[in-house]
């Protein structure tokens, strides 16, 4: 798949603000975030779509995710709750074809509608948000 940008992030080809990263997964942050640390994860493998996702990949997708979700919800970042999606074809807004999961962390009062957040997202300063979350993730084990 030498075309899809997150097996480039995998192999390492393409820049990403990695935060967590196993034998069988990568998370990063979105590089269009819904919020701030709202973080993708992937399997190394490249799956389209759920029909092809490993199920005992797809179950460490999750495991990944419920960690960083955790260090999330820490006093070290803050969140309030967190939203894991997976959206699985165009009609769900699927726009990168390589199954991924997003862990988006929330803020009581936010005021973010979920939906209409993936389609309005903004940048922010990934490097020093993807640092604090790792150290994060790190000290959530």
């Amino acid at each position: 798949m030498s075309e899809c940008i997150f097996c480039a992030i995998v192999a390492g080809t393409s820049p990403a603000h990695v935060v967590y990263a196993d034998d069988d997964v990568v998370a990063f942050l979105d590089r269009s975030p819904v919020t701030r640390g709202h973080t993708l994860v992937v399997p190394r493998r490249h799956s389209s779509r759920l029909a092809d996702l490993d199920p005992e990949v797809g179950g460490r997708m999750f495991a990944a995710g419920a960690r960083i979700a955790g260090a999330m919800s820490s006093p070290g970042f803050g969140a309030d709750g967190v939203n894991l999606a997976m959206n699985d074809g165009r009609a769900a807004f699927q726009t990168v074809f390589h199954s991924h999961l997003h862990v988006v962390p929330r803020r009581t009062g936010d005021r973010v509608s979920f939906v209409k957040g993936l389609l309005s997202r903004r940048s922010g300063d990934l490097d020093s948000v993807a640092a604090e979350l790792r150290a994060a993730v790190e000290a959530h084990r």
